[in-house]
């Protein structure tokens, strides 16, 4: 048996040898399986890193779909799975985000594309004053549209206004 304790040398090949790789997107053209194929495992150990390859390669990644709490900071910001420590967290304690060990990562968190809670507040302000300052919806003011949001204060905007019915003759 192979499975024998101690049994360690092993006599003959393997009997049932695969002609083709397996391919995790063959039957599955999902944009899912596109994601998850796609997705960059950040802010992990060597070992946890080839571990997350494994499941994805193999079909046996399963996407959140709800967040999980931190074990850090028990907020429910964990928003990768198999992870047990958020990516804020993981990075300014240094940790890996899966095992929480103090490991080497090999590739580091970066923060720059992801926005922070101060700037979504940011934003939701400048929504907020901007519907403010629309009023009775009498004209609609397109000062401050500078930034990238500026499309959607103005579609918001324009949704807002309440136009006057006017009867046909």
């Amino acid at each position: 048996m192979s499975s024998q304790r101690g049994n360690v040398a092993r006599t003959r090949p393997q009997r049932h040898q695969n002609a083709e790789v397996f391919r995790n997107d063959k039957h599955d053209t999902s944009t899912q399986r596109k994601k998850i194929n796609a997705k960059l495992h950040e802010g992990l150990c060597q070992h946890c890193k080839e571990v997350l390859e494994w499941r994805v390669k193999f079909n046996k990644y399963k996407p959140l779909t709800k967040p999980k709490k931190c074990v850090k900071c028990l907020q429910k910001t964990v928003k990768d799975s198999y992870h047990i420590i958020c990516k804020p967290c993981a990075c300014e304690l240094d940790l890996c985000a899966k095992c929480g060990k103090r490991e080497e990562i090999v590739i580091p968190i970066q923060t720059s594309p992801m926005k922070t809670e101060n700037q979504l507040a940011k934003n939701y302000q400048q929504r907020k004053s901007t519907r403010d300052n629309l009023g009775d919806g009498d004209e609609l003011n397109l000062g401050g549209l500078e930034d990238e949001d500026g499309l959607d204060l103005l579609i918001q905007g324009i949704k807002d206004l309440k136009p006057e019915r006017t009867e046909v003759q």
